[in-house]
């Protein structure tokens, strides 16, 4: 056999599609348990690697999303030539993200051909969205040879915690844990039309909390004033955490809970990745696209004719296809 190859895997920008990822991590590791892999990803991203057992290393991408940066780039690719890596796989479509490992001399470079990336790739692998209908069909078919059957068969990710890690961020917050626990995760950063009505989750909140749960919001510093609605309708018996953690302790808080109800959102495929019980709630989305890769995952989508419309905002101005998704249908799901 000749000698294990190193890969590099230019990353996703989103933290649902970092997640993932790890399907083809794993299914690159199952190939070849001596391969080396290392990731090229936002700086926010590298916690979430480390908790990835299949990453060797993760390497900070010092661009922002969104920054071209072209001699940047070029600069960088120069810079990784010392790590002499036999493959390239890049997860990002743009013709930006493939200047990297072109300016690396990396000799296998594989893709899928958007964005005129001739040259710029040179394992060019052609999108068929009638075969590859999920997200993470396509990042697994990457890491597979061409010949392979497709859709291919894609492990789910599992994050992997610690309990050192879990009693560091139980110390830090000054938690308990006598009761049941409930996540609520109210953020989607792609828009209005992916998130549930704020006064739905305060009904879940509310009827969680009477029956003796403790109830944890999840989010950032944009969901700080949604989180703040559903806490004043409880009277401040939440623990809220949106804005005041780091990726990785949101991480490591999850990994404590019992359930997660969350849109259609990073933290959505953070929970199903922890293999915790999940109601996932889907309005603009495709369930079928970019589903929860967990099987104690319940899917709640109303298939309205209009939906999924992948839209931010609603077309139409109704946003029917979460309103219509009531807290009772939630509650009964947990």
């Amino acid at each position: 056999m000749k000698e294990a190859p190193k890969i590099l895997v230019v990353g996703p920008s989103w933290v649902g599609d970092m997640v993932m990822a790890q399907s083809l991590f794993i299914t690159l590791k199952n190939a070849r348990p001596d391969c080396q892999i290392e990731v090229l990803a936002p700086a926010w991203s590298l916690a979430l690697l480390e908790r990835m057992p299949e990453v060797d290393k993760a390497i900070a991408m010092p661009l922002s999303h969104g920054q071209f940066g072209f001699f940047d780039r070029i600069k960088l690719g120069k810079k990784l030539r010392s790590n002499h890596y036999d493959q390239a796989i890049l997860l990002p479509n743009s013709w930006k993200s493939a200047l990297i490992p072109f300016a690396a001399s990396i000799p296998v470079r594989t893709g899928y051909m958007r964005e005129c990336r001739w040259v710029l790739i040179n394992d060019v692998r052609w999108l068929d969205k009638n075969l590859l209908t999920m997200t993470v069909q396509r990042f697994v078919a990457l890491g597979l040879p061409k010949t392979n059957p497709l859709p291919p068969e894609c492990p789910a990710p599992r994050i992997i915690i610690n309990e050192e890690q879990q009693t560091q961020v139980i110390e830090k917050f000054k938690l308990t844990r006598l009761e049941k626990i409930l996540a609520l995760c109210p953020g989607a950063e792609y828009g209005e039309a992916k998130r549930w009505p704020v006064s739905y989750y305060a009904e879940v909140a509310k009827q969680k909390i009477a029956e003796g749960w403790q109830v944890w919001l999840f989010g950032s510093d944009k969901d700080k004033a949604t989180a703040e609605h559903i806490n004043n309708e409880v009277s401040g018996a939440c623990v809220d955490f949106t804005g005041r953690t780091s990726l990785a302790e949101a991480v490591d808080l999850m990994s404590l809970v019992e359930v997660v109800v969350s849109n259609d959102s990073g933290l959505m495929h953070v929970a199903a990745a922890l293999d915790k019980k999940l109601i996932a709630l889907y309005g603009s989305s495709d369930p079928a696209f970019t589903p929860p890769l967990n099987n104690k995952a319940h899917i709640i989508s109303l298939e309205l004719e209009c939906s999924p419309c992948f839209k931010r905002e609603c077309p139409l101005g109704h946003t029917q296809c979460l309103t219509g998704i009531k807290p009772e249908l939630v509650i009964d799901a947990i």
